[in-house]
């Protein structure tokens, strides 16, 4: 299958048997691709000794600790071919990974985020509050992991409007004169989780706002390590929006800089999803072996997409389990897992954890 007839494929449309086939032809191509284009990854997968002829599934194929992509420049393309370079975020004086693209990834990176993310929302163009600032934006050829997301989020835009200023304060009377405007309409919201509840919903309760956006949908995604500290639950989450503006719609995601345009979505039930795409699978953080279905472990994901630079399979820090396969009652077929968080000492590095650099 070319990359044109993958791309065009529904998001969550294949059975287990047909997508670990699809996937596991995809990725060893991938790795022989990165093997021959980028010599640090080279040198790291013939350290490990892969027997490419023994390769059954996703599962038996080597991973990159995500981890590498602050210490090594990773990158499968020429330099003169790199179109931008994404960053994590991350505090001050702490290191970054830096993700290098060139035009061809970002564009698939696009057209993917954007058939995912429609299956949930719709694919028509909405009126879009980004639930941040637009100094995220200044730089057009280096976006944090906040900057990639709002802008690739905003695809979904016909008219938009950015609800923080550079200080990070809520442009209450600018919301207003958005919402009088688009009266009527269905809206899209998107923001980092931590930004949306300490500056979209904190100001509003703050202020003794009350707005009306019970036509609107809200994806967000990332900072959930913050809220969890301060006993900020999914549930509280959610309630807190329904109460401060009768927002009911409300999807949350899963998703890293290391892997820009493949997000896990959840759906009305909680769970997160794994499009056609990309895959999910939980390994035991004593021995990396292949954790079962329900067990707690290291999430691994894996992707078509990165091209670029070698970021199609990599071990995360992050806590999670897969729940099922094929059989959610919302209908999407593949792997729905769960997110618990961050491992035991593990650095800060989520896309909101921190906002210090924009």
């Amino acid at each position: 299958m070319s990359e044109f007839e993958w791309l065009s494929l529904a998001p969550y449309g294949m059975g287990r048997a047909e997508k670990q086939a699809f996937l596991t032809r995809e990725l060893v191509a991938l790795c022989r691709h990165h093997e021959e284009r980028c010599p640090e990854y080279k040198r790291m997968i013939r350290s490990v000794g892969v027997d490419w002829g023994q390769v059954q599934g996703v599962a038996d194929l080597p991973f990159l600790p995500v981890r590498l992509f602050k210490d090594f420049k990773l990158r499968s393309v020429p330099e003169g071919e790199v179109y931008k370079t994404m960053t994590s975020s991350g505090t001050t004086g702490q290191q970054v990974s830096r993700i290098y693209l060139d035009r061809e990834t970002s564009a698939a990176q696009s057209k993917v985020l954007a058939k995912i993310a429609g299956d949930f929302i719709g694919r028509a163009r909405m009126p879009m509050i980004i639930l941040d600032t637009d100094a995220l934006l200044k730089n057009r050829d280096s976006f944090s992991a906040r900057g990639a997301g709002v802008l690739g989020f905003s695809v979904f835009a016909r008219d938009k409007l950015f609800a923080l200023n550079e200080r990070m304060e809520l442009d209450a009377e600018a919301i207003g004169a958005f919402l009088a405007k688009h009266e009527g309409e269905d809206l899209f919201l998107f923001g980092f989780t931590f930004i949306v509840w300490r500056h979209f919903i904190g100001e509003l309760k703050r202020l003794g706002l009350k707005l009306d956006l019970s036509r609107a949908v809200l994806i967000h995604g990332g900072g959930w390590k913050k809220l969890t500290s301060q006993a900020v639950t999914a549930r509280r989450f959610k309630e807190a929006l329904a109460e401060t503006c009768g927002l009911a719609r409300v999807h949350d995601y899963y998703g890293m800089v290391e892997q820009t345009g493949t997000v896990y979505m959840e759906c009305g039930f909680g769970r997160l999803h794994t499009p056609v795409w990309a895959d999910v699978l939980i390994r035991r953080p004593a021995d990396f072996s292949l954790a079962d279905e329900g067990e707690r472990g290291l999430i691994q994901v894996a992707g078509v997409l990165p091209r670029s630079y070698p970021g199609h399979i990599l071990l995360t820090e992050d806590e999670g389990s897969v729940l099922g396969e094929d059989d959610c009652p919302c209908g999407r077929k593949g792997k729905y897992f769960a997110v618990f968080g961050r491992v035991e000492q593990a650095e800060l590095r989520g896309c909101s954890d921190t906002y210090e650099r924009v």
